[in-house]
């Protein structure tokens, strides 16, 4: 019936720091939910693209954006936001 399916492939590992930056709660539908936003500092990878998703642990992060840092190709400043 043109349906799809969505697939996520582990594509790598990689150590970075996370820091919290702000958490709203909203009520959608009759229900309450919370959207966390953190910024996550990795190594510099240029394979990485807004489409994709971190996974830390349990948690899943949605890449709002991607800051080269200085433009010096060493660091990744991520801009994520995690619905719990």
């Amino acid at each position: 019936m043109g349906g799809f399916t969505s697939t996520w492939v582990d594509a790598a590992t990689v150590w970075a720091a996370v820091w919290p930056i702000s958490a709203n709660e909203q009520i959608k539908s009759m229900q309450e939910t919370m959207t966390i936003t953190s910024r996550i500092r990795i190594r510099y990878r240029s394979v990485l693209r807004p489409s994709w998703r971190l996974k830390f642990g349990n948690r899943y992060f949605n890449i709002v954006s991607i800051v080269n840092v200085n433009e010096a190709n060493e660091w990744l400043d991520l801009m994520v936001k995690e619905a719990a």
